[in-house]
């Protein structure tokens, strides 16, 4: 037999609640010394009925046997046992519940045996029989009495199965409601994490703009300034043109970056984003910095989204700043553009200085030079826009290959789709 948990409260509401039955019980007195201890007996089931409601059924069940053992006239005490009926269907186990329903239907007809055979006179049922109408009369009386005990021993076992409903129902809405909310939570974090993740994934792609234009600027600034600083010895007036290149160089750089700023402080929406019809400026830009470049394009320029223009468009810069700054000047820059049906095939190859101080850290017989993020930054926007970008540098020569698909491939994968 298990035991619940209860308040102190609980506790001393109980045993008031027994003593209390078992003082008016005793206003009704028995001479006889086994009323008292069926009085004793009831009370005790009412003190633990909710303590132990298993116990308190069994108890009530022992005495009651007894009571009618010992053929006694049932008394107030005898109540107790509706209220343990009501606690085993309320706070009892499945299998103390189904025999408080047991005990209702049993109870009954025990009852009715007993007040019909042992205590005949207690309903005054008289058995003597001349005719039909008298078998009538007991039959009915017996009856009315099994339905009397029924109500009496069923109405308080219902009650306390209420109660349960009740109580599950109560539990199983705050079981919802704790759900619910862990559910909110949960879709809160969610939708916080995605708010990170857009964040930081747009702090990146300023981090990437940063680099390209800085780098891009200060190569060309600085290559201007090393050749304004020979040419003053030989032409004195070509100096002149350095640093107006030099000077709006500066400022485009200047702006860029102001933009780039003011998207990072206020949040707001993309500026106008570089693309392949603003090539010519930087090719032009970076030949008067003393580049030489050699620009081939190949088949038939096809549509590119905005997104894949501004990639080729820092592909490019990003590999003509590195050109600049880790190649010879004097040796040309073969800079492709392969047009072909699924995908724009971006080559650009310079011969490069020996290295000094080169790290080795390729896994595919790649060389990264002066651990930059240039290399990681190009890879990154390529891979974005849908393609893929190697680099090699053998033979003297460093050659980066960026595979951009077309517009019309996405299309095509579109209407197949």
């Amino acid at each position: 037999m298990s035991f619940r948990r209860l308040a102190p409260y609980q506790v001393v509401v109980d045993v008031s609640a027994a003593f209390l039955l078992g003082f008016v019980s005793l206003l009704f007195p028995d001479e006889r010394a086994a009323s008292l201890l069926v009085v004793l007996g009831m009370v005790g089931a009412a003190a633990v009925r909710r303590l132990s409601p298993s116990l308190a059924l069994t108890i009530a069940w022992l005495v009651a046997v007894g009571e009618m053992t010992a053929r006694l006239t049932p008394g107030v005490a005898n109540l107790a046992i509706c209220a343990v009926l009501y606690t085993v269907a309320a706070y009892g186990s499945d299998r103390a519940k189904w025999a408080g329903l047991a005990s209702v239907a049993v109870g009954a007809v025990v009852g009715t045996f007993y007040v019909a055979v042992v205590q005949t006179t207690l309903f005054g049922i008289d058995y003597d029989i001349s005719g039909i109408t008298d078998v009538v009369r007991i039959m009915l009386q017996l009856g009315i009495t099994f339905l009397g005990f029924l109500g009496l021993l069923g109405l308080p076992w219902a009650g306390g199965l209420l109660t349960r409903a009740r109580s599950a129902e109560r539990v199983s809405r705050e079981a919802q409601l704790t759900a619910e909310r862990e559910t909110a939570r949960a879709e809160g974090d969610a939708a916080r994490a995605e708010r990170d993740i857009a964040v930081e994934q747009e702090r990146n792609r300023i981090a990437r703009d940063m680099h390209d234009v800085v780098a891009h600027s200060l190569a060309v600034v600085i290559a201007q300034a090393d050749g304004a600083r020979y040419a003053a010895r030989v032409d004195p007036s070509s100096v002149d043109e350095a640093l107006v290149t030099i000077a709006g160089t500066a400022r485009e750089a200047l702006g860029d970056v102001r933009v780039l700023l003011g998207q990072l402080r206020h949040s707001q929406g993309e500026a106008p984003q570089p693309a392949l019809g603003d090539l010519d400026r930087l090719l032009e830009q970076m030949r008067a910095s003393g580049l030489v470049i050699e620009h081939r394009v190949q088949g038939d320029p096809q549509q590119l989204g905005m997104n894949r223009q501004l990639a080729v468009f820092r592909i490019v810069q990003e590999s003509l700043t590195n050109a600049l700054r880790h190649g010879v000047r004097e040796a040309p820059v073969d800079l492709l553009f392969d047009w072909r049906y699924d995908a724009l095939h971006l080559v650009v190859s310079n011969v490069v200085r020996p290295a000094t101080g080169a790290v080795d850290t390729r896994s595919t017989g790649e060389l990264r030079r002066g651990g930059g993020h240039g290399l990681d930054g190009m890879r990154e926007r390529a891979s974005l826009a849908g393609g893929s970008l190697t680099t090699q540098d053998a033979d003297g020569r460093f050659v980066v290959h960026a595979i951009v698909p077309t517009l019309a491939l996405t299309q095509e994968v579109g209407m197949i789709r």
